[in-house]
């Protein structure tokens, strides 16, 4: 390694650090490549760790046994490329966020007669937009609720349809389709509405005296869903009593961390007020670097797409890429970025409410117990796993003879299921095996967008276990792996009721644990919801071939025009449901009779 060192060119670039067993430690950017690197080492008397690096750094070196390196063109090619390869490859030593999601926008367009807020996450085209935001949570809610207590035109389509409706006989809309209000008229209202979002603490007491009245008036169901969108709107807030004279416009970010956790709060300040604010916690250990959490954070953040309020940053700390990551969001914002670290005065007071938060989350967080925890410490030193699994990602593969093939994967995190990241895959392959491979090869193609968790979890033996390894290995991915298998007996798996007879695997041992271990149990708890998941899909898919199936079997009914009435319908629920007046302006008198009898028919049958 010391002539690769040595010989690095003086260039932008990326550098990889590899352990003996080719496993990746960390992923580095420099202004030069040879300068950059040469400082992590000494020369002599013997080549090795340079002394004056800190614990973190030291450490890593010394595991240290090969590096690569890519030459780009500037060092902003080498911060969009660090970033990228940290999100795919999950480096042991570089910091991992997975809170990349760009937030909401609510906007309106002041150069239309009769202007109508929308939600938006890109920047909008037009010179009289207006923006409020960002929002981390509740925009939706708030937008809702104030086209339900202003009277504007409540869809763009009641502007298009040139006629009232129902909106107007509900007192809901002032009729400007027919101009049944003034440009003048209107504006007023629009300037109430913009009011209600700058103001939510009068947005949310107006919410409340109309939930009450809906209490009164035994309206229960109505006053329960209000009551959830005043939670969701009071969430994306934070207490302040701090307002900025000049009615500046800022975005902070503050990071506090312990021996176990970092939190990262951002504040969004609008016109000298804290409109949202929004926070990520994250696992730590001696390996933790503040500089970099803040890099990744703001790369993060803005992303590569500007924003449509570009604000200055200030944040609670300097950190060592500011000024390479200032100029790369410069770049993606089409003007100078400023990232500020105030000292004093008022920006001062909201980066230190920024972290007083950040410093409470600690708190509350450290404070809670979670049974998970333990459990899933004990599993990791059974298992010797890297790091302790508070995300992870389970597979299952559900098929009949082979027939309608599907992937499953069901996501765990930080205690509870996290639907709304599960997946589900068709497949076209038809052993098991082969299925196993294209579900976690695709898995694997979506990395740069959806980070790898900590642990995988496969559903089988060790051939798939080995499986799940390989390809990881070829992507240049280092995830642990474990699988869950039914125990065989004479060459087949055993399933007596009511005893658990299911084998854990890792690349090195088989684990045969009594029914009662809390390790199994979780396990099985986790496969399991990816079975159900894997099956519960498997049968919306076959349903859909039979339904498919049925469609083409009736004289004339082409392929083509299946997906005619899919395109049109959506499902093939609605296309049986759907009355043969509908169905004939799709298909045409003769095609809609002989669905409409066959869906009859079909009824018929189930019954």
């Amino acid at each position: 390694m010391i002539d690769t060192v040595k010989n690095l060119p003086d260039a932008p670039g990326i550098y990889q650090y590899f352990d003996a067993q080719g496993r990746l430690l960390y992923i580095g950017k420099a202004k030069s490549l040879r300068k950059r690197v040469k400082s992590y080492f000494r020369f002599s008397p013997s080549f090795g760790a340079n002394p004056s690096l800190g614990p973190r750094i030291r450490k890593m070196i010394g595991e240290t046994a090969s590096l690569n390196y890519i030459v780009v063109d500037s060092e902003h090619d080498a911060l969009i490329l660090e970033n990228s390869l940290i999100k795919q490859l999950k480096p042991k030593y570089n910091i991992l966020l997975r809170d990349d999601k760009t937030y909401p926008y609510i906007y309106i367009d002041h150069g239309q007669t009769y202007p109508r807020f929308e939600i938006t996450r890109k920047v909008v085209t037009g010179r009289k937009i207006g923006y409020f935001g960002p929002y981390s949570v509740g925009a939706r809610d708030i937008l809702d609720s104030v086209y339900e207590l202003v009277p504007l035109a409540q869809k763009a389509s009641c502007l298009r349809g040139g006629k009232v409706c129902l909106f107007y006989q509900m007192q809901q809309c002032s009729g400007p389709c027919e101009e049944l209000i003034t440009p003048e008229a209107y504006a007023e209202l629009v300037e109430e509405a913009t009011e209600l979002i700058r103001n939510k603490k009068r947005l949310l007491k107006k919410l409340r005296e109309r939930m009450a009245l809906y209490a009164e008036q035994l309206r229960f169901e109505e006053a329960g869903k209000l009551r959830d969108r005043i939670d969701r709107i009071e969430r994306s807030e934070t207490l302040s009593n701090i307002d900025l004279a000049n009615r500046d416009d800022y975005d902070i970010f503050a990071v506090a961390s312990d021996d176990r956790q970092a939190a990262v709060v951002r504040l969004f300040m609008r016109q000298g007020k804290i409109v949202s604010s929004a926070f990520t916690l994250l696992r730590i250990d001696e390996t933790f670097d503040r500089d970099e959490l803040y890099e990744r954070t703001l790369l993060e953040f803005y992303g590569h797409e500007r924003p449509p309020i570009v604000a200055p940053i200030l944040v609670g700390d300097d950190f060592e890429s500011r000024e390479w990551v200032e100029e790369s969001l410069g770049q993606v914002f089409g003007k100078k970025a400023q990232i500020l670290v105030p000292k004093r005065g008022e920006k001062r007071r909201v980066v230190d409410l920024a972290r007083l938060n950040a410093r409470e989350l600690l708190g509350r967080k450290t404070q809670e117990k979670h049974g998970w925890e333990d459990t899933a410490e004990a599993l990791r030193e059974l298992c010797r796993l890297s790091r302790l699994p508070a995300r992870i990602e389970i597979f299952d593969n559900s098929h009949l003879a082979g027939e309608a093939p599907v992937g499953a994967m069901v996501v765990f995190d930080e205690g509870r299921f996290d639907k709304k990241s599960y997946r589900h895959y068709h497949l076209d392959a038809r052993d098991e095996y082969a299925q196993m491979r294209e579900t976690l090869t695709r898995r694997i193609g979506s990395f740069e967008t959806n980070p790898p968790p900590d642990l995988w979890i496969i559903d089988g033996g060790t051939t798939l276990l080995s499986l799940a390894r390989d390809l990881l290995a070829s992507a240049g991915v280092h995830l642990d792996v474990i699988a869950v298998s039914k125990e065989k007996i004479d060459a087949k798996s055993r399933r007596a009721k009511g005893r658990a007879l299911d084998l854990l695997h890792t690349v090195d041992d088989t684990f045969r644990l009594p029914a009662s271990d809390k390790r199994l149990q979780w396990v099985q708890r986790l496969r399991d919801e990816a079975h159900r998941f894997a099956i519960t899909f498997h049968k919306k898919s076959r349903e859909k071939q039979a339904q498919q199936t049925q469609l083409l079997r009736l004289h004339g009914i082409s392929p083509a025009k299946v997906r005619k009435l899919l395109n049109h319908f959506g499902t093939f629920e609605a296309i049986y449901d759907a009355s043969e007046e509908a169905l004939k302006h799709v298909l045409g008198p003769a095609d809609a009779q002989k669905i409409k009898k066959a869906a009859i028919g079909a009824k018929a049958l189930s019954k």
